[in-house]
């Protein structure tokens, strides 16, 4: 069974500072990781996203998750982690640690999804604004995430 990981990333106006949220669900949508985490000063919104993606990808390894499709809004970002082609960007090494790390798992795909898709993981990215390092929830929904997971809940049994 595959655990589904959204990822998202937010950057703070005046600062550079970027956050970064995971959420990661089973096949029920119930919770079973979540991340919100300080990252480092980025250039833009999609340096925040690839080390976004890396951060997630290395918290659901340290979890113990080995079957994952991983989710993230930002097309660009998506495109190039699951691109063969060589990167030569400035992001391309971030790119090439994701697709090496990702290696690791028994399965592991990536998509891109709507951002209207992505909430919980966006919401637990700006709750990492009011911390100091990383808070980590296994088993348990995030509560910076209740609303959120809540609103997100009832859209997938509307469907």
């Amino acid at each position: 069974m595959a655990f589904k990981l959204n990822f998202n990333a937010a950057v703070f106006d005046g600062t550079n500072s970027s956050e970064v949220g995971v959420i990661v669900r089973n096949g029920l949508g119930e919770v079973m990781a979540g991340l919100s985490a300080r990252g480092p000063a980025v250039a833009n919104s999609e340096e925040a996203e690839a080390l976004a993606c890396r951060k997630a990808v290395e918290f659901a390894m340290d979890a113990g998750f080995i079957n994952l499709v991983i989710e993230g809004d930002n097309a660009a970002v998506m495109k190039a982690i699951t691109s063969s082609r060589l990167d030569g960007s400035r992001l391309g090494h971030i790119y090439d640690d994701i697709r090496t790390l990702a290696a690791g798992f028994r399965s592991c795909n990536f998509g891109c999804v709507k951002r209207s898709a992505n909430v919980v993981a966006h919401s637990l990215a700006r709750f990492a604004n009011h911390i100091v390092d990383e808070l980590v929830w296994l088993k348990e929904s995030p509560p910076p995430a209740l609303e959120a997971l809540y609103l997100d809940a009832s859209f997938l049994n509307d469907e």
